[in-house]
């Protein structure tokens, strides 16, 4: 057939969510409270889909950086000392705090003695802008005049740097580094006298730095400063005052932000033309039931941290209701006038969200009993709603990676994505004016009170070193590509294509074991009985009499018909089950055969191949209880014990000479789980299955005219970091160990991968494991190379994997190989990862491995939730899985054959049906009817599809063979037998009409 596949572009998610996106309306206090409600209505899972798109045309990407941070030079050009220098030169950190490694931030990344190097790296980058504080310290070494002119000249330097790149400076006045000269003398941030230093302060700055700053920051997340610096004492100052100091502390940080602004606005704004906002960072919450209290609950949450600085600023200059209503007297009272003050003195809303505050350094009690996530798109559009659509700088955002992640750091990309994903979801579903990013940090530093047990930067540095030389991480890339194409724009294999399968594709259906129901029929009792119809009105068996016995027939097994009624309803052409070996031979030999089993299985072959359904049969699948082994096996050692491979093989031919004539299509063993099995198990496992393929080859094939192989599950394996040779390294060893280990001895060169005995060898080397990979004979590997007529595979996800150890609990230790996962991607209930690409991936590997074989998809398919409405989940998993299936035989050339979902139904293989069951019903799902539709279409027909004409084909049906290959001798024998009775009707009608004349 020729192949032919156009690429059609998917209908815009935005057209799905018309009728619930839109432009927020303009907010006020308390419209937040719709975000949750909202976000819950929204079409799943088309909401929560990768969304290929770009950003507005300007939009700002920039990454940043804090002085405390990233400088260093504590002692270096007059720099007097901050409140976190005091913080970490204490002898003995206090409780809850984690300053491993150099003390605090006395050298951290060195940037103060490197600006050229850090401007360097943003030049890499390609960035917009570049966020960064002053040190106030540095400048004013007592926290008041006179200044410092080595300060002075070292932000100078910077400045000069990067107006010659072209990169914007979006400056920080104060981000936590109060000079430890104002704590002492005055009570830092508990005292009134703040806000004018801080206006002193700020006013310096601009005179000497306006003219090349446009965008300012006052300062960085003053709740922490004010909650947990005055009110915990968990960070510096350490003051251990309570709500009531922190209220005050956050009170006198408002009133210094506004005095800034002021400032600026009267007498800088005319001249430098620059913005002046506040950097504030919030959490975001949701609630543990979607009730109206605990929405309420959410929206208090939300008062109690950002509303507590944003409300004043981007409202009315007055704190959250639910604040003043449940304070009291904690909380300090505003006069009208300095209401008027505060009220809208921001530019725009700056937005730090992330790991500082998140999950970190928010209060349990702050949560209101609700629960806390990181939903950054759903926190913009609460914004949004409550503060009256402002335009939204986010200022700082990522999360961090282990302190002993060099550079490969795959996880901090996938939040990064996620973040980034959010952002632009925001902008083009919600329509929220986010106009910049900055991902945060542009190098590793020291982490506040997680010390240097964490990194955040895109750059890495090795803090022992002496020249703190900066060292990309793989996250560079990903934001040198996202900055470069301006968002993700869509690309050719992220689209759908049209096209159809060739003619006699299969389609089919999988369930583990079909329901196995030998119950007699009535018809087989002998017994005689009578009905009472006086007084019991029931039937009463009469003793010593009997009826004849007859022989027992496949109409016997009532719930046969009715499961392939089931498969009829689906249009599906195949049908895969596995039988059960401990079930036919119970003692695992033919001295004992359950014959009434055999029967069973030999009808329900026979009632598929009448209604057209080709029964593929797996001889064995291992299941939990005793791997489906008889009993006297599994106690005997199992694959271990290699008498188990002659067992196995007289199995085999026992099930080729009683099923054969109804079975064509075997699989010997069905998704041997590698992950349970040893390597002399392995060993004797592939040993059977060659014997039982070479058997059926020899004894069956030319009689029964059938097929055999193996099936193997074969998820895809993705490098975490797509630029690390490492973590490809890592993933091609992976699919060596979960598909290569049996696979390549069948399908390749008869054994083992090299990859897996050098690897085994390697470890063996360092004695940290001694687990030996046999070795096959000339002879056996002649036996095993070449065992098979297809390649058979199940695939049902897709998993990351690095070599860089990140979280111990998906860390293997064995093949030094750490799990990852891309929080982008959609999951199921059981968190299996929807990645229709890796079908594709998986069936080029298998080409490229293993040449132009048949292929077969014997297994595809996720679990839902009984809660989820019309397992939207599996539709959406079906449609796409099978379109990456047609790219890889239409773009791809690979020989695919068939597909297979997994699976029938609730009943055998829960949660994963395409029927429900449930008090002994079974009801269609969508995904069934939606899978049929595919079916009938053979594949995704488009206008320009080329009408494929496909011969009916019939399958085989032994018991129908005397009326299929015997259509002439009937049509001979019908057409004698009319003449016969017309003759005789003729003869009938004159004989009669000869009487009448001679009467």
């Amino acid at each position: 057939m020729a192949r032919s596949a156009s690429l059609r572009l998917r209908l815009p998610l935005l057209l799905l969510l018309v009728p619930l996106l839109g432009r927020p309306l303009l907010g006020a206090p308390g419209q937040g409270a719709g975000t949750w409600s909202r976000f819950a209505r929204l079409p799943y899972p088309q909401d929560q889909l990768f969304l290929h798109d770009t950003f507005p045309d300007g939009f700002l990407w920039g990454a940043g950086s804090a002085a405390y941070q990233t400088e260093g030079g504590w002692r270096q050009g007059g720099k007097g000392a901050s409140v976190w220098d005091t913080f970490a030169h204490r002898p003995a950190p206090p409780p809850g705090s984690a300053l491993p490694g150099p003390a605090g931030g006395d050298v951290a990344s060195d940037s103060y003695n490197n600006v050229l190097r850090d401007a360097e790296g943003l030049r890499r980058l390609g960035v917009s802008h570049y966020r960064f504080s002053l040190a106030w310290a540095r400048l004013l070494p007592n926290g008041t005049a006179p200044p410092n002119p080595a300060g002075l000249a070292h932000y100078r330097r910077l400045l000069g740097r990067l107006q010659e790149l072209g990169i914007e400076p979006v400056v920080t006045l104060y981000h936590w580094d109060l000079p430890q000269a104002l704590q002492d003398a005055f009570g830092g941030w508990a005292s009134p006298v703040l806000p004018q230093l801080f206006r002193d302060y700020a006013e310096l700055c601009f005179q000497h730095f306006g003219g090349q700053v446009r965008y300012w920051l006052t300062m960085d997340n003053p709740y922490v400063v004010a909650w947990h610096g005055y009110g915990t004492g968990r960070l510096p100052p350490s003051v251990q005052g309570g709500p009531h100091l922190g209220y005050r502390a956050a009170h006198h940080l408002l009133q210094a932000h506004a005095k800034v602004w002021h400032l600026y606005n009267d007498h800088f704004r005319p001249t430098q033309r620059g913005k002046v906002s506040i950097a504030l960072s919030s959490h975001w919450i949701k609630p543990q039931r979607m009730t109206e209290k605990n929405i309420k609950e959410c929206q208090k949450s939300l008062d109690f941290v950002l509303g507590w600085f944003a409300k004043p600023i981007f409202i009315d200059g007055d704190y959250p209701e639910s604040m003043r209503n449940n304070l009291s007297s904690l909380l300090p009272k505003f006069s009208e006038a300095e209401k008027k003050y505060i009220k809208g003195t921001a530019d725009f809303f700056a937005l730090s969200f992330g790991a500082t505050l998140s999950f970190q350094l928010l209060d349990s009690h702050m949560k209101f009993q609700q629960l806390e996530s990181i939903s950054l798109r759903q926190l913009l559009y609460w914004i949004s709603s409550e503060y009256n659509n402002p335009p939204v700088f986010i200022v700082e955002n990522s999360w961090f990676v282990s302190g002993s992640t060099k550079r490969d750091d795959a996880k901090y990309i996938y939040y990064l994505k996620k973040f980034v994903m959010e952002t632009l979801k925001a902008i083009r579903y919600d329509g929220i004016n986010v106009f910049g990013y900055t991902v945060w940090s542009l190098l590793d530093g020291f982490e506040w009170h997680r010390g240097y047990s964490i990194r955040r930067g895109l750059f890495y540095v090795d803090f022992q070193s002496h020249d703190k030389r900066l060292m990309p991480k793989s996250s560079v890339l990903f934001y040198q590509k996202l900055i470069e194409k301006n968002g993700f724009p869509p690309l050719p294999e992220n689209q759908p294509i049209e096209g159809v399968f060739p003619c006699g594709f299969a389609w089919g259906i999988v369930d583990n074991y079909i329901q196995i129901d030998t119950t007699p029929t009535q018809f087989l009792d002998s017994n005689v009985y009578m009905w009472d119809v006086h007084q019991t009105k029931k039937l009463i068996k009469v003793d010593g009499v009997f009826t004849a016995k007859r022989k027992r027939h496949c109409v016997d097994f009532a719930a046969i018909r009715f499961q392939i009624s089931l498969l009829q309803e689906m249009h599906v052409t195949h049908f895969h089950f596995s039988l059960k070996w401990s079930l036919i031979l119970p003692l695992g030999n033919l001295s004992l055969v359950n014959h009434t089993l055999v029967q069973y299985y030999r009808c329900f072959a026979s009632e598929l191949l009448r209604v057209n359904i080709t029964p593929v049969v797996a001889l064995w699948q291992p299941m939990a209880k005793n791997q489906e082994l008889p009993v006297s096996l599994a106690k005997n050692g199992a694959w271990e014990n290699p008498e188990i491979i002659q067992a196995f093989v007289e199995y085999a031919k026992f099930c080729f000479t009683s099923l054969g004539d109804h079975i064509k299509f075997w699989i010997t063993m069905n998704e041997p789980s590698v992950k349970n099995l040893t390597y002399i198990a392995g060993h004797n496992l592939l040993k059977a299955h060659a014997k039982a393929w070479h058997l059926y080859d020899k004894e069956f094939r030319r009689f029964q005219k059938g097929k055999i192989s193996i099936a193997l599950q074969a998820d895809w394996v993705e490098p975490a970091c797509p630029f690390s040779r490492n973590d490809q390294e890592v993933a091609d060893r992976i699919l060596e160990f979960d598909i290569g280990w049996l696979a390549e001895p069948i399908f390749g060169n008869g054994d083992y991968p090299q990859v897996m005995r050098a690897w085994l060898h390697r470890r063996k080397s360092v004695e940290l494991y001694n687990f030996h990979l046999p070795y096959f004979s000339e002879d056996e590997k002649n036996l095993i190379q070449g065992s098979f007529d297809f390649f058979a595979l199940s695939h049902y996800t897709t998993t990351l994997v690095g070599w860089e150890k990140e979280d111990a609990l998906k860390y293997d230790h064995y093949l030094e190989v750490q799990m990852i996962n891309d929080i982008t991607w959609l999951h199921s209930p059981s968190r299996a990862a929807v990645v229709p690409w890796g079908l594709r991936k998986m069936l080029k590997w298998v080409k490229s491995k293993y040449g132009n074989v048949p292929i077969y998809v014997m297994a595809n398919g996720i679990d839902d939730d009984h809660n989820m409405v019309h397992d939207k989940l599996r539709v959406y998993y079906i449609q796409n899985y099978i379109n990456e299936a047609l790219k890889a035989y239409s773009l791809d050339d690979v020989n695919l054959q068939g597909y297979f979902v997994y699976s029938f139904n609730d009943k055998t293989a829960p949660k994963y049906g395409l029927y429900s069951y449930a008090a002994n019903q079974y009801e269609p799902k969508p995904s069934m009817k939606h899978y049929r539709e595919i079916i009938d279409n053979n594949g995704f027909p488009g206008p320009e599809t080329p009408e494929l004409l496909c011969p009916e084909e019939i399958a085989s049906c032994p018991e129908c063979q005397f009326f299929q290959t015997r259509n002439s001798l009937l049509a001979f024998i019908s057409f004698v037998f009319v003449a016969f009775i017309v003759t005789i009707v003729f003869i009938n009608y004159y004989s009669k009409r000869v009487e009448r004349r001679y009467k």
